[in-house]
């Protein structure tokens, strides 16, 4: 058997939690050899329920993954273990993890003090101990390998993708305002560049009647940054939304606009191309290799820059109309599917050696019964 650590169906939903879930729901369609275990503390029901996940332990949390999960796995003969949100059991080798990025040192700011430190201090222990390793783009696998002297041809890419509700659909105009406006989607910790990207707004000329809605809220592990919007009351907090209301957010914004100075890859402007919204976004970490030519870029640590950058996007209807049709083209290299059968072939490699795999990636096993 293979094991899933599915302890981030216990956590708040966000980016790498979204990576994790999907890759498992996938991966569960191609492989009958995977258990997925998890604390009891379980948030996400509906992904827990189509996973069969078991509930192990007594703990919760990083206890749970340090001290329950590691005692279950040895009374279980020590099985092949993956882990795909950051964190791992420090002290089992027999494992692949994931590591999506190097925000944590890049810029510890955008964290507390606390949570900067157990990474900094945590990652090089698991480097050291697991087989392999797994991240989201060629700019995470070079950042990841160059801080930490660890090889970069053990380290897989497998990239994200965008979930099924994030795709075009006829929003009801009679319940919309009719104001144009921008829209931003993140959390406000500092390396997301949100105070730029207000600066940036707030000097827009011509566009008096356009909006900037930000979406998202503040994490207990960020630092408190929140973005200051000078009291405009064109600019609006909405917090986080339900992913329907998000769609028709994305759906009906003029552009969206992505000003962050590091990303391991970025989602949320992959959500905004699924659902026919054009994008502008900086120019820097692993964004033009996510988004390619299908975005209006800027520099981001020039707020007059992002100006020019929104001014062009609201004020050419053809510009707007070239980056939906590149943003469509671009999502569609993307495939949650695809990315759990890349997982599914590395599981392989380095667990089972290369064995014979169908053309789908589909591998089939007989499955041991676990001890709870």
């Amino acid at each position: 058997m293979i094991v899933i650590n599915a302890r981030f169906l216990t956590q708040e939903m966000r980016g790498v939690q979204r990576f994790a879930e999907q890759i498992c729901l996938q991966l569960k369609t191609l492989r009958d050899d995977l258990v997925f275990v998890a604390p009891n503390d379980i948030c996400l029901h509906e992904s827990a329920e189509r996973l069969q996940v078991r509930r192990i332990g007594r703990h919760r949390g990083h206890l749970w993954e340090q001290v329950d999960l590691p005692l279950w796995l040895a009374r279980n003969g020590s099985p092949p273990l993956v882990s795909l949100c950051n964190t791992a059991p420090l002290i089992y080798g027999n494992q692949i993890a994931t590591h999506h990025d190097i925000t944590y040192i890049r810029h510890p700011e955008s964290y507390s003090r606390t949570f900067a430190a157990m990474y900094r201090t945590l990652t090089p222990l698991l480097l050291g101990r697991v087989k392999a390793l797994v991240t989201g783009s060629e700019f995470s696998r070079s950042e990841i390998s160059a801080h930490y002297g660890y090889p970069a041809s053990k380290i897989s890419i497998v990239p994200s993708a965008v979930d099924e509700r994030f795709r075009p659909f006829c929003v009801d105009t009679s319940t919309r305002t009719t104001a144009p406006y921008l829209l931003a989607v993140s959390s406000p910790s500092t390396h997301k560049n949100f105070a730029r990207m207000v600066a940036a707004f707030l000097r827009i000329e011509g566009h008096d009647e356009v909006e900037l809605r930000i979406i998202g809220d503040s994490n207990r592990v960020f630092a408190c940054t929140l973005h200051d919007v000078d009291g405009s009351r064109r600019i609006l907090n909405l917090g986080r939304l339900p992913d329907e209301e998000l769609v028709e957010a994305y759906q009906g914004a003029a552009a969206f606009v992505f000003p962050s100075l590091y990303e391991g890859f970025g989602i949320p402007p992959l959500e905004a191309q699924a659902c026919g919204c054009p994008v502008i976004a900086a120019r820097a970490a692993s964004i033009p290799e996510v988004l390619g030519d299908s975005a209006l870029y800027f520099d981001p640590l020039k707020v007059a820059d992002i100006t020019l950058a929104m001014e062009r996007i609201l004020s050419d209807e053809a510009l707007r109309l070239d980056l939906r049709r590149r943003g469509k083209d671009n999502v569609a290299r993307y495939c949650w599917h695809s990315s759990a059968r890349q997982l599914s072939r590395l599981i392989d490699k380095v667990f089972i050696g290369e064995r014979e795999t169908d053309e789908t990636g589909t591998a089939s096993v007989s499955l041991s019964q676990p001890k709870h």
